[in-house]
């Protein structure tokens, strides 16, 4: 059988799984049961290993299921994380995810972890409940930096859904009742507007504690929701979204979108209005061995908005890791936008720039950042063809989507078939959120030979270029990045020129002085940081910045961060 033979042969093996599935899933569309009970696990007998961590020049990850001494545990899972940052201190985070305590038995309960240092270390305090069955974590935080955890639970054999509230230590309160469903997801209004601070919440109607309405809202900090209501042509196995006004999208299967303009107002019922995104392709799930996630989602669809003030201010975005109408490959992720509120839709765009063929893009997650640029991730198998192995790809657009950057392999590749806890799925999700320097992640991988939660730091680092008549000078990305002990930034000359290179706090302080008014010649240079001040003494671990000035010229800046 040739090439082009197989990959025909697969996408009909697909296409027909699919077709089956997916009527199959619209009487039972997931499998959040109880299945196995709990097998109790004494933590002291606990088995560990070293945790799996990538220290790149743009990205760093580090996993976030740890033991106390910061070690992986081996024999559970961890997977589906979702993630949520303080808005008014980015180095806290907290992520949640499912947590198997024992892959021997699929009773699955509320992970989380949190950090205070940006993402470099992360504490693993015990799950939330207990001995309760939980799944389908769901985080964000509102605009004070408190977190909020949405976990999926069981009610004499409904879904219905509990929203647990933190300030970041790992202590949760006991979660109000919101009534909720099997796949749901929860965002917070953080515009500052009238809106700001309401929690929205929509899930499928279909496994719910109360059919056929599929959201709930909360305008008083979580205290309370509201009686469940319908959203319009209820969409599912998708994401909420804000807009810079306030108003609420809700996306689903098929590139499906509903709009709500007065969901901000407390004391209204929230009308929706509904919309058809162009994503050009079926979203996929439960499509049995041959895919790398045999039972469950390869992605939801992501909804986002531009809240920059610049030319893309307002536009709506929708991606999704999807197979092609046309059929040219096994899946895609496709990036649609829309410049006029949802009434037209652009072409999709693959994001992927790999041939297509038989490689599968799956998980694709989508976040934009406050300047507007818009990341995307995702799982990729082209590295080995022909098999479920797996690395995480990122590329971003600062364009509106109109164009992305080359895709960025940011990971070795994983087997994502191994490390099943009875269920054979990695989860259905990741999630990330960006800021104008880079994004948090989110998402899980087999490095262990099991299935683990990390969270990634992607940096966003380009060369700087210093606008003078007559000096021409690129200030390179800082390698590595994140570093322990020390890191090497690179510059450019085009022209001779007078250079200055200062190390400086998060506060604008000087941390270290590396170049004072010294004359460079034109050519390649570096100059190494070794973590220390003037005085030889070792600096705290943290976010820095390094500033370069030219001949008197403004000052470009570069942002690294230092572990220890």
């Amino acid at each position: 059988m040739n090439h082009r033979t197989l990959r025909l042969f697969t996408l009909l093996i697909l296409l027909i799984a699919y077709s089956s599935a997916f009527s199959q899933n619209q009487a039972n569309e997931y499998h959040e049961t109880m299945g196995n009970a709990p097998i109790p696990v004494n933590p002291a007998n606990r088995i560990t290993s070293p945790p799996f961590k990538i220290l790149g020049s743009t990205f760093f990850a580090t996993q976030v299921n740890v033991d106390a001494n910061g070690n992986n545990i081996v024999g559970d899972a961890a997977n589906e994380p979702s993630i949520a940052v303080d808005p008014t201190n980015p180095m806290r985070m907290a992520i949640g995810w499912r947590q198997f305590d024992d892959i021997q038995s699929d009773f699955r309960q509320a992970g989380q972890g949190f950090t205070n240092d940006g993402g470099q270390t992360w504490t693993f305090p015990g799950v939330i409940n207990p001995g309760v069955f939980r799944s389908d974590p769901v985080l964000d935080s509102d605009s004070e930096g408190r977190f909020y955890y949405n976990s999926l639970t069981l009610n004499g054999g409904d879904y219905s859904c509990n929203v647990y509230r933190s300030t970041g230590d790992g202590t949760w309160d006991d979660g109000p009742f919101a009534y909720g469903g099997d796949k749901q997801w929860m965002v917070i209004d953080k515009t500052g507007g009238e809106g700001d601070g309401n929690i929205y919440a929509n899930w499928n109607a279909s496994f719910s504690v109360c059919p056929p309405g599929d959201f709930t809202r909360s305008t008083d900090g979580g205290e309370t929701y509201e009686t469940c209501t319908p959203v319009f042509n209820s969409p599912y196995w998708g994401t909420l979204n804000i807009g810079p006004e306030g108003e609420l999208y809700a996306v689903g299967s098929g590139g499906n979108l509903a709009k709500s303009v007065n969901a901000k107002n407390a004391g209204e019922t929230a009308t929706w209005e509904g919309y058809s995104a162009n994503i050009g392709g079926y979203l996929q799930g439960f499509v049995g061995d041959v895919s790398p996630n045999p039972v469950g989602l390869l992605g939801q669809a992501w909804v986002g908005t531009d809240h920059s003030g610049g030319p893309n201010h307002g536009n709506i975005y929708v991606l999704a890791s999807v197979l092609p109408f046309d059929n040219s490959d096994v899946s895609d992720v496709h990036f649609t936008r829309s410049t006029d509120g949802g009434l037209s839709w652009s072409d999709p765009i693959r994001v992927n720039d790999d041939p297509a063929g038989d490689n599968w893009q799956w998980f694709g997650t989508m976040s934009v950042a406050p300047n507007g640029r818009i990341d995307a991730v995702w799982l990729d198998t082209r590295d080995i063809p022909g098999t479920v192995l797996s690395s995480l790809y990122y590329a971003n657009s600062e364009d509106g989507g109109q164009t992305w950057t080359p895709n960025e392999r940011l990971s070795e590749e994983f087997d994502p078939h191994v490390g099943w806890p009875q269920q054979q799925k990695m989860g259905d999700y990741f999630h990330m959120i960006s800021d104008d320097e880079g994004a948090n992640l989110a998402w899980a991988g087999t490095f262990n030979g099991e299935q683990d939660v990390y969270f990634g730091r992607i940096s966003l680092l380009p060369s700087q270029t210093v606008s003078a008549a007559s000096v021409n000078t690129a200030l390179l990305p800082n390698y590595p990045n994140p570093f322990n002990t020390s890191t090497t930034i690179g510059f450019n000359l085009k022209e001779p020129a007078e250079l200055s290179l200062n190390v400086l706090f998060q506060t604008g302080q000087i941390a270290q002085v590396l170049i004072d008014k010294k004359p460079y010649i034109p050519g390649s240079h570096a100059v190494v940081f070794d973590g220390r001040d003037a005085a030889g003494n070792a600096l705290p671990a943290g976010m820095y910045y390094y500033e370069m000035q030219v001949d008197g010229h403004a000052p470009v800046v570069g942002k690294m961060v230092m572990m220890r």
